[in-house]
C-alpha cells in the first residue's frame, strides 16, 4: 500500500500530497501529526467521496483511504 508521510509538514502541503496519491492510487495511507492536517485531508477525501479510516499512531494520526 502506498502511504504519504505528511509529518512535520504545514499545511496545504498534506493535503496537496494526498491530491497527488489520490490521482494514482484507488487505496493508500496518510501520516499526519497535527490536528489540522488530520481535519484537512479527512475533509479533502469526504468531498471526493473516499473512505477514511483515522488511526492513532505513536506521533500523529494514520489515514486511510479508499475509494
Amino acid at each position: 500500500m502506498v502511504e504519504v508521510d505528511a509529518r512535520g509538514l504545514s499545511c496545504p502541503e498534506p493535503v496537496v500530497r494526498t491530491k497527488k496519491a489520490f490521482e494514482k492510487n484507488t487505496s493508500f495511507s496518510v501520516l499526519v501529526d497535527n490536528e489540522t492536517a488530520k481535519e484537512n485531508v479527512v475533509r479533502f477525501c469526504n468531498n471526493r467521496k473516499a473512505k477514511t479510516n483515522i488511526s492513532p499512531i505513536d506521533d500523529g494520526w494514520k489515514i486511510e483511504v479508499s475509494k
